[in-house]
């Protein structure tokens, strides 16, 4: 499976797919790094792993109809039969969502229906939830919605900032889409009424209590 990553800014969980890929771990190669940001710190990470890239300024079309169009034109040059958004911080059109359909992934640093969109570590601590995490899902043209795949939990401490949390999130991102983009090249996933199916999944069969009794 050819995969094209779409990246906005530091791109390190562009890196912890480039090592899966690279080790072995997931059968599938990146094929493309795209960003819509030139200064974006992931454009060097891929030049670094040898991956070719591509530069999408959305600044520099008049639509977002004309930027997407762009993005599939280029993608799908690129030979790419699969995308997966690593913090691209563009809202993609309706068309462009359906055009990959179970062919696009996202990931989101929060618990998924829980806390949609932007600043979502902040309203968590603000609402006092004592779990939160990430969690990866396949795209629909709703904001941060879609087919949950996979999804990693964390506790919210009481001296929790902002910052601390998201970086003790982010620790879980990278373990979470590897293991994402690793089902689905590996054929295991399939989505049925908008449910995911994993075939020979192991579940977690147990909890976590915070505080804990």
């Amino acid at each position: 499976m050819k995969v094209a990553v779409f990246i906005s800014g530091r791109g390190s969980n562009l890196q912890s797919l480039i090592d899966g890929c690279a080790d072995g771990t997931i059968p599938a190669e990146i094929g493309l790094v795209v960003s819509n940001r030139p200064d974006a710190q992931g454009l060097t990470r891929a030049d670094q792993a040898g991956i070719p890239t591509a530069v999408i300024d959305h600044k520099a079309y008049t639509t977002r109809d004309d930027f997407d169009a762009v993005l599939d034109r280029t993608t799908r040059k690129a030979g790419c039969t699969f995308i997966c958004l690593a913090g691209f911080m563009r809202i993609l059109t309706e068309q462009f969502v359906r055009n990959w359909r179970d062919r696009m992934i996202n990931i989101h640093p929060a618990l998924l229906p829980a806390f949609p969109g932007i600043n979502c570590h902040a309203r968590a601590i603000e609402a006092g939830v004592r779990i939160s995490g990430a969690t990866v899902h396949f795209s629909r043209p709703e904001l941060d919605a879609g087919p949950i795949i996979v999804q990693g939990a964390v506790p919210v401490l009481p001296d929790d900032t902002e910052d601390a949390l998201a970086a003790r999130i982010l620790d879980v991102e990278h373990r979470i889409y590897p293991l994402a983009l690793k089902l689905i090249a590996q054929g295991r996933i399939t989505v049925r009424n908008e449910i995911v199916r994993i075939d020979d999944a192991e579940f977690v069969d147990g909890f976590m209590i915070n505080p804990l009794p």
